[in-house]
């Protein structure tokens, strides 16, 4: 009967000690002047939530002083399926539009049979996402793969 009650009482204590993570807010001054050099970002994912993440980290350079020449997201995989008219992230996008460039990969796309005029405006459409984000690097950007 012990052990139960101690067991007990530590999952008690671990259940109102959680803390939740959020994602970074502010940048030190040597970040912020390290990413000043390549004011060029490129991002591939192929997942809902890492399109919404790539956009909010636009807010956050922005936010804490980082110029922004270029932002794309490449974007390959299911979640093309997504970026169709009147869908979440077609609300979600509307803030950035103009302002962050969004790639839709073809062939995806024809995998997915997701046709170019369900795609939501503001959207382009590249050949293939891997080729695209060899582009982006050779023109000098901060890639990231998600």
């Amino acid at each position: 009967m012990g052990n139960i009650f101690k067991i007990v009482l530590i999952v008690m204590v671990m259940a109102t000690t959680v803390t939740v993570v959020h994602g970074q807010k502010k940048l030190d001054q040597q970040t912020v002047t390290d990413l000043q050099k390549t004011p060029k970002y490129g991002f591939i994912l192929t997942t809902e939530r890492h399109f919404k993440g790539v956009l909010s980290m636009y807010d956050l350079l922005i936010e804490n002083g980082v110029s922004i020449e270029n932002y794309e997201i490449v974007v390959k995989g299911k979640v093309v399926t997504q970026l169709v008219k009147n869908s979440e992230l077609e609300k979600f996008f509307q803030k950035y539009k103009g302002k962050v460039k969004v790639s839709v990969c073809s062939v995806a796309m024809e995998k997915l049979g997701v046709a170019e005029e369900t795609l939501f405006d503001g959207l382009t459409i590249t050949p293939t996402a891997s080729v695209r984000m060899l582009q982006l690097q050779a023109n000098g950007y901060n890639t990231l793969t998600y």
